[in-house]
């Protein structure tokens, strides 16, 4: 994303966790066990999805997508967050910076619009099944997850072009563990007024906003729930609902409280946990709040066990 290094900068200095040195390796570990655990949830995830064609409907479309996005988005961060950890190597260029902040804030934004989707998706699914087919056609399905990989893509554009535009003469010591923009705001020796005011407005009208519409989805369905007569069928239903709820509202007040504030409240010990806990809890709850009391989905990973299994003894 940027094409020229102001102020005479050539790259940053990523100080990571070095404030707890004590505990470097059992952090290294920690977080390669839960690299490795997102990593095979979603990847489970997305095969499960593509080697089943009865699994092609926009509700699994949706999750794979997702899938994607959380892989990609942990890969963004957590390999070279694990290469500092164990080398002890943190420097990172002005143009590797840059496009690590791009790529972060683009693959979070496509997922805030795509669980708009998959609660939009689920809102037609409870609430007016006799309409699912043409309101969800596949048509409309890749419609919006285009959407939502364009909108998320072009968004932060705003953000990281005036970003890599400013001068950095202060300490070129990221008190962080990856170049994100309120660290870099605090470096920075030009105004940040423009890129905080962006900042909220951008959260406002589009972060703010699609948590509010997935909010209003998952209302009506639960709305839709209570009316079901058995009480059974209204408690599972009621069950995987708020497990969802409960992960949507985890990652939008926590991505709220992160970037939807002034850059002078910025706290790096603080900031840095909510960070992390921000990275990590959606990729590895997604798999397996979606998939676990999935029983269609179940019976799907069953039958692609059965098939593995069978190919690798035919070797």
């Amino acid at each position: 994303m940027a094409t020229e290094i102001k102020g005479n900068v050539s790259g940053f200095i990523i100080q990571g966790f070095s404030d707890i040195t004590e505990f470097q390796i059992s952090l290294f570990v920690l977080i390669l066990i839960i690299y490795l655990f997102t990593l095979l949830g979603n990847l489970i995830t997305f095969l499960v999805i593509s080697w089943n064609p009865h699994l092609q409907t926009p509700m699994y479309i949706f999750l794979q997508n997702l899938s994607i996005i959380d892989i990609s988005l942990t890969t963004t961060i957590l390999p070279n967050l694990l290469h500092i950890l164990f080398t002890q190597q943190n420097k990172i260029s002005f143009l590797g910076c840059m496009n690590q902040m791009y790529v972060f804030a683009s693959l979070a934004s496509s997922e805030y619009f795509l669980l708009t989707a998959m609660s939009y998706d689920r809102y037609v699914a409870i609430c007016d099944p006799l309409h699912y087919i043409t309101r969800m056609s596949r048509k409309h399905c890749v419609w919006l997850i285009t959407a939502s990989y364009t909108v998320g893509f072009v968004d932060p554009v705003s953000i990281v072009v005036p970003i890599s535009k400013m001068s950095y003469c202060a300490s070129h010591l990221i008190d962080h563990f990856f170049c994100d923009v309120t660290p870099l705001l605090t470096l920075s020796c030009s105004s940040t007024f423009i890129v905080e005011l962006l900042m909220y407005i951008e959260g406002t009208l589009l972060t703010f906003n699609s948590f509010l519409l997935t909010l209003t989805s998952y209302i009506f369905i639960i709305s839709a729930i209570l009316k079901i007569q058995s009480s059974e069928g209204r408690q599972k239903a009621f069950s995987t609902c708020a497990s969802h709820l409960t992960c949507v509202i985890a990652l939008y007040l926590t991505a709220i409280c992160l970037y939807v504030r002034p850059s002078k409240s910025y706290s790096p010990e603080r900031d840095k946990y909510f960070s992390l806990l921000y990275i990590v809890l959606g990729p590895v709850l997604n798999p397996l709040i979606y998939t676990l009391k999935n029983r269609e989905f179940k019976s799907s990973f069953i039958r692609t066990r059965q098939r593995i299994t069978f190919i690798l003894h035919q070797y």
